[in-house]
């Protein structure tokens, strides 16, 4: 057997995440295909499918954010369970009547300020004290959400600043504001990790932590860095949820993290570090988001949907696990 040296997009494995965004879009054609099965009368109308395609991507852009830090996290070889607790907790902090009366400035800085301290407890406790990411996000998890419970009585805390409010509703030359802003925060995010050192010493430390200590990373400073970015990006998902609702509770953004966890690996995160896109994560949570719209047309209940996503992921990292042993297998041949 001799090596291949027959090059192309196809087979050269620097374009596997063009070829998989390419995919993703197929899977998007398909299942917009699905849903003129499903419901001629609605997609069948151009404007109603234009309508709502804004639609998906307005209720999907908080979940957007959330993935855009949370790909951060995954490349860089940890997990994050936290991230929909961390939204409640900015959410519910933010609304408190104190913080209201400051404006909507002050709602913005408090929800951005919550998040990012709450990332930052989770690095510190993964890099410094040594705690598996699953556990201590775990924790993070129930401490959050029963803070954040704390702070609201268990009540809905309702949102009257009329910017906050506003966001969701309005629209710039035909978009939504919520969408422009998941578009700003993934364009930020690409930056960071193709252009900039630290997103190659993201990609380096999932790759091979140790490797990444001996070039001279400090990985556990790194660490860090990346779930107070988790945070950031919770921390801009609760203002976007307050406004799509106007109000938030500690109930909020349940299930945050399967939806985030799961955009990611669909759209090329290797679960294991050391690889993936925002381009593609992004993509994933519009094909994740398409399906929950499908589901909805169809009025599937929500138990149904969640067993449906669960599968997803299971059926993506099992795809992830076959596929790189099978191509390199293949490329290999003559």
């Amino acid at each position: 057997m001799t090596a291949l040296t027959t090059t192309g997009w196809w087979r050269d494995e620097s374009r596997e995440p063009l070829r998989r965004n390419l995919g993703l879009i197929g899977v998007l054609v398909a299942l917009f295909g699905i849903g003129a099965i499903i419901r001629p009368d609605l997609y069948g109308d151009p404007q109603w499918v234009v309508d709502n395609t804004l639609v998906i991507l307005q209720q999907a852009a908080a979940i957007g954010v959330v993935t855009v830090g949370m790909t951060f996290v995954i490349i860089g070889g940890g997990i994050d369970l936290s991230v929909g607790a961390l939204i409640a907790l900015a959410g519910v902090w933010s609304t408190t009547v104190a913080t209201q009366s400051f404006g909507a400035g002050g709602m913005i800085f408090t929800a951005i300020i919550v998040g990012v301290l709450a990332g930052l407890v989770n690095g510190v406790l993964i890099a410094y004290g040594r705690l598996v990411p699953f556990i201590a996000t775990l924790a993070m998890l129930v401490a959050a959400r029963g803070l954040a419970a704390q702070i609201s009585g268990k009540q809905t805390q309702v949102s009257n600043d009329q910017f906050i409010n506003g966001l969701a509703s309005s629209k710039v030359l035909g978009i939504p504001s919520l969408v422009l802003v998941l578009l700003a925060v993934a364009g930020l995010g690409w930056v960071l990790l193709n252009r900039t050192t630290f997103g190659r010493r993201t990609v380096a430390i999932g790759g091979n932590q140790e490797a990444a200590r001996l070039a001279g990373i400090n990985v556990r400073r790194h660490t860090m860095l990346l779930y107070a970015l988790s945070g950031l990006c919770c921390g801009i998902a609760a203002i976007m949820l307050t406004s799509l609702a106007t109000s938030s509770q500690a109930a909020a953004a349940e299930l945050y993290e399967l939806d985030a966890i799961a955009a990611a690996i669909i759209g090329g995160t290797l679960l294991s570090g050391g690889r993936g896109t925002v381009t593609g994560s992004l993509i994933g949570v519009v094909v994740f988001a398409t399906i929950t719209n499908l589901f909805a047309i169809a009025n599937l209940p929500t138990e149904v949907q969640n067993m449906v996503k669960g599968g997803i992921i299971v059926f993506a990292v099992l795809v992830q696990q076959l596929k790189f042993k099978s191509v390199k297998q293949l490329l290999t041949r003559t």
